[in-house]
């Protein structure tokens, strides 16, 4: 018998899009929680046709990768809420549902009638989770973000670069993937609160407020030496101390050597692997490990202080010797001899050949009605009497369409086929999917 998930039997109504607020509803779908995500194919921007789209698949709503990732553990029900008869048919789930989330502006729910006081009335105890960018008060609560531009105003863009060189950010919405994991925490806290109080609440997080914490020390740093925020010199990329700027703690921790990434065999275009050594008992195990050759035991290399002086050479050294072995040779090594020490991995590596995350199941073959079998990723914890991982594949948009309008709240099918008929369910000009006319037949 399986055993259940942490979160069966509650509810959540999933007003989201993109990236940070399905993100959140994910884990909770994979911690057992049943997710409605509520759809609408004039407005769903994550579902377009992207560069993730396989090569062999037809490109539309149902075929985007990225989507198909972010939206695992979930249903469909495609629905304008906009509408009189949608805005009845979606208060009418809220009633029975135990979370509202959503990662729109401030203003947009308000705007639906669908406001806090609003759910309030529908479900007295509902926890409702608001993931805008600024949050819903102060001056600019109104203001609409991005994953990125949220991380420029939280100072992470700035902190990021080559010296002397433009702020540089991160290719990737890093705050949407955090965001994400702070919206589940927050609904979490929520749902904890309502059962021991019977009390549920508006949970008012912004994504822009919640990356400041993510710059670690520079805080510190401003408030207790008064130093700004610096990239003289930061950030050192592989090293801990970049060359020629003055040898101080940097933010990552101390300034060590070696610190870098180290070209190994047969040196190709991914073949590296990071060697750090904390203190020179590391240093020494190191070069034992490497065979004790002459020029480790050069004075000039006995301390930190002097492999700080010497890096350029040192590092030459260490990478005639780390481009004898492969780095997952390497890596196996270094960590035996009490030597940290990674391979660096690209996306093949992480999903095909890393070991660890194999065995933790990480990366999870799910078959998708559109897409076929592919792999996505599977909750990254372990709960050992609940479990936690992927469930159902990511939804076609509107497949549990007739699921939850007839089978959850008890509409006739006879108002199903009007709601397709009059745009309630699917916009009454555009070419429905096959699976949505079976459920009509």
């Amino acid at each position: 018998m399986s055993r259940p998930r942490a979160l069966e039997n509650i509810r959540v109504v999933d007003f989201s899009w993109v990236r940070a607020g399905p993100w959140a509803t994910r884990w909770l779908g994979a911690l057992g929680a049943e997710i409605i995500k509520i759809e609408w194919p004039e407005s769903e921007r994550g579902r377009l046709p992207s560069t993730t789209t396989p090569r062999n698949a037809e490109v539309n709503l149902n075929t985007s990768g990225n989507f198909n990732d972010t939206n695992v553990n979930k249903k469909s029900l495609s629905l304008n809420v906009r509408s009189a008869k949608g805005l009845e048919i979606v208060k009418r789930l809220i009633a029975i549902s135990d979370v509202v989330i959503e990662n729109f502006s401030s203003r947009v729910l308000r705007n639906w009638g669908l406001g806090y006081d609003e759910l309030c009335r529908i479900k007295p105890d509902i926890v409702y989770v608001s993931m805008s960018g600024y949050g819903h008060t102060g001056r600019n609560h109104h203001y609409t973000t991005f994953g990125p531009v949220a991380q420029a105003v939280s100072g992470l863009t700035y902190l990021s670069g080559l010296p002397d060189k433009p702020p540089a950010g991160w290719g990737w919405s890093y705050m949407d993937d955090t965001g994400g994991m702070y919206g589940a925490m927050c609904a979490l806290t929520g749902l904890y609160h309502r059962n021991m109080t019977g009390q549920g609440q508006h949970i008012d997080l912004s994504q822009m407020v919640a990356s400041v914490p993510l710059n670690g020390p520079a805080l510190l740093d401003f408030t207790v030496n008064g130093r700004g925020s610096r990239r003289a010199g930061f950030p050192p990329g592989n090293r801990a101390h970049w060359p020629g700027t003055p040898l101080v703690s940097n933010y990552r921790g101390p300034t060590v050597a070696p610190h870098n990434a180290y070209r190994t065999h047969p040196g190709g275009y991914n073949d590296w692997c990071v060697i750090v050594c904390h203190s020179d008992e590391e240093w020494q195990r190191l070069v034992q490990m490497m065979g004790a050759p002459s020029w480790a035991g050069a004075e000039k290399f006995a301390t930190v202080a002097g492999r700080l002086r010497h890096q350029e050479e040192l590092d030459e050294h260490i990478e005639a010797w780390s481009m004898t072995a492969e780095k997952y040779q390497l890596t196996e090594r270094c960590q035996a001899a009490g030597v940290r020490a990674l391979p660096v991995q690209s996306a093949e590596d992480r999903v095909e050949h890393d070991p660890q995350l194999r065995h933790r199941q990480m990366y999870q073959a799910m078959e998708h009605p559109a897409l076929g079998i592919h792999k996505v990723q599977n909750a990254p914890f372990k709960f050992s009497q609940t479990p936690a991982s992927n469930h159902l594949p990511s939804p076609m948009i509107g497949q549990h369409t007739q699921e939850i309008v007839e089978g959850l709240l008890g509409y006739s099918h006879e108002a199903l086929r009007a709601g397709f008929d009059d745009g309630t369910f699917w916009p009454a000009r555009r070419a429905r999917f096959p699976y949505m006319e079976e459920m009509l037949q």
